[in-house]
């Protein structure tokens, strides 16, 4: 273990956050978790934190070397800003625009690294795009596609809320930005509605916001076409305009979360699909480059952990691992697409994206061990 990196305090206890104390923790790592409610019986050290008063959480995070925040968004900007204070690293999972651009400002006087998006969509999706863009000489075409799904699927909708509501909302009803024949855009989500087939599996997949991260600033001039698109069940984005629009429910998206909520709650059997291709020439051919997996549930330290969990929770502690072993800069703005994938899948939790050397990726029989490596 590296010295740059070693005690981590990471802010939210639900699905995602447990399993990244849980996996820093076994990674090595001294580990803290706070949340608004007392956890017991952990294995690392935990206390009740509540956010509404700032200068708590400042002192609180004093003495570590590290953050990671598993919050809603509408809390990073804080938590970072504490973070740029103190010096500290920050990590989070964030898909909001507006907070990345600002931790992106705060990251240009920080002594530390500022890494958002570190999460799947954005955060792993994007550091597979640009390891498949390596191999072009020249790109006419990055098509980045990324969806958590229930495997059984019920009822039109096709879906099930194991995702923070707010962030899916989010990711519905904002802006997507994306670069078309080389121009960068804006362009409205729930729309360009395409066909996808992954193992067999009809599928479709539509522009949601915040899912590129800032491969639209890292690769302008460099690429014709590059955009991302969330993945669901054939009928799912028709039935969600119609609820945000027709029914106007884009005014009002607390309760349009809360319904949803309600009305799809979260399954164990769930799948998460990745869709990444690089279309481009090499050696003067045109050629497309894909990477295609359906990643399933798998027992992490003696549980059994959902896909959308396991994932999210792996990435972000993966680039923990990075920068705590010197593979990734110790300072400054980190993007996601700058992180080099060959390094990623060395990493103890980057491993699991491989399903090695614990086993074997199988529909819901992923063993992942429960110590440390």
């Amino acid at each position: 273990m590296s010295e740059k990196i070693k005690s981590v305090f990471v802010l939210g206890l639900g699905k995602v956050g447990l399993l990244v104390a849980t996996l820093l923790h076994e990674t090595g790592f001294k580990v803290m978790g706070a949340d608004l409610r007392e956890a017991i019986d952990l294995p690392f050290s935990t206390a009740r934190l509540h956010l509404s008063e700032p200068e708590e959480l400042k002192e609180r995070m004093k003495g570590f070397d590290a953050v990671v925040s598993c919050l809603p968004y509408s809390f990073n900007i804080g938590v970072a800003s504490a973070a740029h204070e103190l010096g500290i690293h920050y990590f989070d999972l964030t898909e909001d625009v507006r907070t990345t651009k600002a931790i992106l400002q705060m990251s240009q006087t920080a002594s530390a690294v500022m890494a958002p998006q570190c999460g799947l969509a954005p955060g792993f999706i994007a550091i597979t795009g640009a390891s498949l863009a390596e191999n072009f000489d020249g790109i006419r075409s990055i098509k980045l596609r990324v969806g958590a799904l229930p495997q059984n699927p019920t009822g039109l909708l096709g879906y099930a809320f194991n995702w923070s509501p707010e962030g899916v909302v989010n990711e519905y009803l904002n802006d997507c930005e994306v670069i078309e024949d080389g121009e960068n855009k804006w362009v409205s989500p729930l729309e360009w509605l395409e066909t996808i087939v992954i193992h067999g599996v009809q599928l479709e997949a539509f522009t949601t916001s915040g899912g590129l991260g800032t491969m639209c600033q890292t690769y302008k001039g460099r690429v014709e076409n590059l955009d991302y698109k969330t993945i669901r069940y054939p009928g799912h984005a028709k039935l969600m305009n119609f609820f945000f629009h027709e029914l106007l429910m884009r005014n009002d998206r607390k309760t349009a979360g809360e319904i949803l909520t309600c009305a799809k709650p979260p399954v164990t059997e769930d799948v998460v699909y990745i869709h990444a291709s690089v279309e481009g020439w090499k050696g003067g051919s045109l050629s497309r480059d894909e990477f295609v997996r359906a990643y399933y549930p798998v027992e992490i330290a003696g549980q059994k952990r959902r896909a959308i969990s396991w994932t999210t929770a792996a990435s972000v502690s993966a680039v923990v691992e990075m920068v705590s072993n010197g593979s990734l800069p110790g300072r400054g703005f980190l993007k996601q697409e700058e992180i080099p994938l060959a390094e990623f899948l060395k990493t103890n939790n980057g491993r699991l994206y491989a399903g090695e050397p614990h086993g074997k990726n199988l529909k819901g029989k992923n063993r992942i061990g429960g110590g440390k490596d």
